[in-house]
């Protein structure tokens, strides 16, 4: 056994701690899977609690412009309340439940630039160190591939996503950040939109699917956004293509989007960048029919089923870098302190 390492804030001859999560993507609301390993010091240590912390890279939007943090938006307690021997090996197991609002780091095997973690806390006499930094793998619900393969098949094409700070108002957001998948619009919407940002915001229930357009200015007016949002079921089966259509021809009707808020589920237009109570989730079973990978594979990189071509591939690469250096960074950081 290999361990990562070292609790160096507990001085020389410390415990040592290794998380190790079970190596299949984990689903929105589900349960997250692992084991915690522990090797005991040069001499006793009484181990008070290992905690783990779900962390995410988010950009926060400010006067001065962009920058971007690690954000802790769930913490689980998994052991604790004993005494770890000198040199004594000891493995603990776990299962918690993620949010659901836990962003989409990755869709048919291809990453999507989302950059999620799980670190582990060790607290031993009254100190705690922050041991452990792993990658956490997010893939789509059910019905979150389907919406997007639908705009995959209206001709959408993947820009970007990211993680913005920050609460959708009228909506029932319950982390502090949400996701943001940018997408560069189909040819028959090209004259009207510059891109439109999707976010889910899923549930027990289901989840709202909340479409922001960049919109065009024409020759007399300014460009401007329109906000609309839908709410669907974990099972519904609908012809999402038709569906998606829909919704994208309200989302660009809407030419005064700004002031307006909708009871959930009508997609009327609202305001954005509002706030809401802290979170509270509960556990969920995800059955039915997983899409297959369809339009998702049949190009290069192309995240969600979207008709991205070179431009995934991009960004498939570099994702690889990025990740390594958020995990690299945090470690850098801890072994300084």
């Amino acid at each position: 056994m290999v361990f990562k390492r070292l609790l160096g804030s507990l001085g020389v001859g410390a415990p040592t701690v290794d998380t190790v999560l079970d190596p299949a993507p984990v689903l929105p609301g589900g349960a997250l899977t692992g084991q915690v390993h522990l090797k005991g010091g040069q001499a006793d240590f009484d181990i008070e609690h290992i905690t783990l912390e779900l962390v995410a890279r988010v950009e926060a939007e400010h006067e001065d412009g962009e920058s971007e943090g690690v954000v802790v938006f769930d913490r689980f307690t998994v052991g604790g309340g004993f005494r770890l021997g000198t040199e004594e090996p000891r493995s603990l197991s776990f299962q918690v439940t993620l949010p659901w609002e836990t962003p989409i780091t990755e869709l048919y095997g291809q990453p999507l630039g989302i950059v999620l973690g799980v670190r582990t806390e060790v607290a031993v006499a009254g100190a705690k160190d922050k041991g452990d930094l792993d990658q956490l793998t997010v893939t789509a619900l059910p019905v979150q591939e389907a919406v997007l393969e639908a705009f995959g098949q209206l001709g959408f094409g993947f820009k970007s996503a990211d993680l913005e700070y920050g609460h959708i108002a009228g909506t029932g957001q319950q982390l502090p950040f949400y996701q943001e998948i940018e997408l560069v619009p189909a040819p028959q919407y090209a004259h009207q939109v510059n891109e439109i940002e999707l976010t889910f915001l899923a549930g027990p229930g289901g989840l709202e699917v909340v479409l922001e357009a960049d919109k065009r200015g024409g020759l007399f007016t300014s460009g401007h956004d329109a906000v609309t949002r839908f709410s669907v079921g974990h099972h519904d089966v609908r012809d999402w293509a038709a569906e998606v259509e829909g919704w994208v021809r309200q989302l660009v009707e809407h030419h005064a989007a700004y002031g307006a808020r909708s009871a959930y589920g009508h997609g009327t237009p609202y305001t954005d960048h509002g706030h809401h109570d802290p979170h509270g989730h509960g556990g969920h079973h995800h059955d039915g029919h997983r899409a297959g990978p369809g339009v998702g594979t049949a190009v290069a990189a192309g995240a969600a089923g979207l008709a991205v071509g070179v431009v995934g591939g991009m960004v498939a690469a570099e994702v690889v870098d990025e990740v390594g250096d958020f995990f690299e960074g945090d470690e850098e950081e801890e072994d300084e302190g």
